[in-house]
């Protein structure tokens, strides 16, 4: 078993780990716990009861996060020329097509978001197995295959984030920054929450959301009270 560092210690004795803290105490003790020397990303873990074998019980979406994530996210735009200053107009770091395609076939994946445009879906399908595993393929479901360009990169650059359940049932995502505001921490959780509940699958039996934990990069785990979040968790 790993051995604890001091500063790990001393997180944990700030707080009951058995006990669950509604959204505004677990956002405060996370900023308490949180001892890296750089600006920590704020993570929401939300275990579901679906089973994500199942393809009508798979979650997967996207949320507008109403205070970004602190990140600044590149994004590469997979286009046809007539796209390209659209999506360099929108802030689009890296815009092309075919010259990308080799790249990220020879291994660059140095992106956050790819956006492209469905006539051009053919060829980056070509890259599902670089990109899959990455979180990065272009997904219609997520507004990141569209003929939208410039409102694809805006939305992304201004803070919107792509979700999948993984194999475990567990959503994991980054919600913001440490040094943000409890209140701006606590708004952008609400909204990941509230968007995963509205995807609830038909099939989904049970109870939907089993558990919530808030973390820094780091730091451990506080279990959050689902009904501080949304009364019908």
């Amino acid at each position: 078993m790993a051995k604890l560092s001091k500063k790990h210690k001393e997180a944990l004795a700030k707080f009951d780990k058995n006990a669950e803290y509604s959204l505004a105490e677990a956002v405060k003790l996370v900023k308490e716990i949180t001892y890296t020397k750089f600006d920590a990303s704020v993570d929401v873990s939300v275990r579901l009861g679906v089973d994500p074998r199942k393809a009508n019980q798979m979650v997967r979406g996207s949320v507008s996060l109403p205070h970004g994530t602190g990140k600044d996210l590149k994004v590469l735009v997979l286009c046809t020329p007539d796209k390209e200053e659209e999506a360099k107009a929108a802030g689009a770091d890296f815009v092309g097509l075919e010259e990308y395609i080799q790249k990220i076939k020879g291994g660059w994946t140095d992106v956050d978001v790819v956006i492209t445009m469905p006539s051009v879906m053919p060829k980056v399908g070509q890259l599902g197995r670089i990109l899959g595993p990455r979180g990065l393929m272009p997904n219609p479901k997520t507004g990141t295959v569209t003929m939208e360009i410039g409102q694809a990169v805006q939305a992304a650059k201004a803070g919107k984030i792509d979700f999948k359940v993984d194999k475990f049932g567990i959503i994991h995502n980054a919600v913001g920054k440490v040094s943000f505001e409890e209140s701006k921490l606590e708004d952008n959780i609400r909204e990941l929450i509230q968007t995963i509940m509205k995807l609830k699958p038909a099939a989904a039996k049970g109870t939907y959301v089993k558990s919530i934990y808030l973390s820094s990069t780091m730091s451990p785990g506080i279990a959050v009270d689902l009904k501080s979040v949304s009364a019908s968790a």
